[in-house]
C-alpha cells in the first residue's frame, strides 16, 4: 500500500506491517484513505483529529448548499388578466430565487367538461413567464387539477 506520513510526505509503497509499524512509531493511527486505488492509499494521522475535521467539512458543505425548493401557485380556470399578472409576478420571484414552481389549475364543478381550456391557460401562463423558463414536468391532469412544473434557466447560482 502507498503510505503518506503525518506531514504529507510519501513514504512510498510498503507492506501493511511496515505501515502499521511506522504508525506505531509516530504514536498515531493508520487510516486507509483510498481503498479503491491501485495500490491502496493509507495515511498516518491522529484518528480523532482526522474524524473531527471530516465532520466539520461535511457540516460546512451542508450549510453552504441550498436544496432547490418546489413552490406552488394555484390558478382558477376563470381567472382575470390582472389576477394572472399578480400571481405570475410572484411566480417570477420564486423562479429568480432558484426554486422550481408547480403551476396548478383547479377545476370546479362543470369546468371538468372543458379540460382543454386548462391546457390553453397553462400554455398562456408559460408563454407569459418568458423564454427563460423551461417546463420540467409537462402539464398532467390528476383528479380535479392540471399541473406542470417550471424552472428558470437563469436563476442565481445554486449548489445542489
Amino acid at each position: 500500500m502507498r503510505v503518506i506520513d503525518q506531514h504529507g510526505n510519501q513514504l512510498g509503497v510498503i507492506s501493511k506491517q511496515e505501515a502499521l509499524q511506522a504508525a506505531r512509531d509516530a504514536e498515531l493511527d493508520l487510516v486507509e484513505i483510498s481503498p479503491d486505488a491501485d495500490p491502496p492509499v493509507a495515511k498516518i494521522v491522529d484518528w480523532g483529529k482526522y474524524n473531527y475535521q471530516k465532520t466539520k467539512q461535511l457540516q460546512k458543505s451542508k450549510r453552504n448548499s441550498k436544496v432547490s425548493e418546489l413552490k406552488q401557485m394555484r390558478f382558477s380556470l376563470k381567472i382575470s388578466d390582472h389576477d394572472i399578472a399578480v400571481k405570475l409576478k410572484k411566480v417570477t420571484s420564486f423562479l429568480n430565487d432558484g426554486s422550481k414552481v408547480r403551476i396548478s389549475i383547479i377545476y370546479r364543478g362543470r369546468e371538468l367538461a372543458h379540460k382543454e381550456l386548462g391546457y390553453v391557460l397553462m400554455e398562456k401562463l408559460v408563454n407569459l413567464l418568458g423564454e427563460n423558463v423551461v417546463t420540467d414536468q409537462p402539464p398532467q391532469f390528476a383528479g380535479r387539477q392540471l399541473s406542470a412544473v417550471v424552472r428558470s434557466t437563469n436563476a442565481k447560482a445554486k449548489n445542489s
